[in-house]
């Protein structure tokens, strides 16, 4: 079983303490409970698969506490610096390219202390929500652990309280010279078109 760990300093250490091992932690966001390991750590990646029954196809977004923590590997221009700028932390994802181009990465900074503080002292995460696919979301500390109950559970469970569920975020496509947006979600496309002009 899972341990439920306070959503206090000791607690958000141990988190950080468990991550840094490999393990995976499930912690609250700012619309549901996440399931995440450290990005680059391939074992736990396929940990978070597994215990989703996730497809692997469908790739894993990466939580990072600003634009800062996205780091050289990624194409992170003018548009992309300014989207942060008006909704991070919040409710849009972006999406850039590699600068080897070899692939495409989701980025969002959660608008949600909690998380921002497992972030500043973990870097980049990569997270999706703490459920199995297909499945109701979790919305507190005890629906993950039900949802989990029959194994590939997390090492430990942040309890940061009930979340309010709500609309998942916007996923803005910003790997080509024109944008897309992919999933419409809690911030609109003219919010978005506000920011950046037209798009896909």
């Amino acid at each position: 079983m899972a341990d439920k760990l306070a959503a206090d300093a000791g607690g958000i250490a141990r988190a950080v303490e468990l991550l840094r091992k490999g393990e995976l932690v499930a912690f609250p966001t700012d619309t549901v409970y996440g399931i995440g390991c450290r990005t680059g750590d391939e074992a736990a990646l396929s940990r978070i698969y597994a215990a989703k029954r996730r497809d692997p196809e469908k790739a894993i977004p990466w939580l990072v506490g600003s634009m800062a923590d996205i780091g050289p590997g990624f194409r992170a221009d003018d548009r992309a610096a300014r989207l942060a700028d008006r909704f991070w932390p919040g409710a849009v994802t972006l999406v850039l390219a590699a600068t080897d181009g070899s692939a495409t990465q989701a980025f969002r900074v959660p608008a949600h202390d909690v998380t921002l503080s497992l972030l500043a002292a973990t870097g980049p995460l990569a997270v999706t929500s703490a459920n199995r696919s297909g499945e109701p979301e979790t919305l507190d500390a005890d629906d993950v652990s039900i949802a989990f109950a029959d194994g590939d559970e997390p090492s430990a469970i942040l309890d940061g309280g009930r979340v309010p569920g709500g609309v998942a975020s916007s996923v803005v496509d910003l790997s080509g010279p024109v944008p897309r947006l992919l999933r419409e979600g809690a911030v609109s496309r003219a919010e978005i078109e506000a920011v950046i002009g037209p798009i896909d």
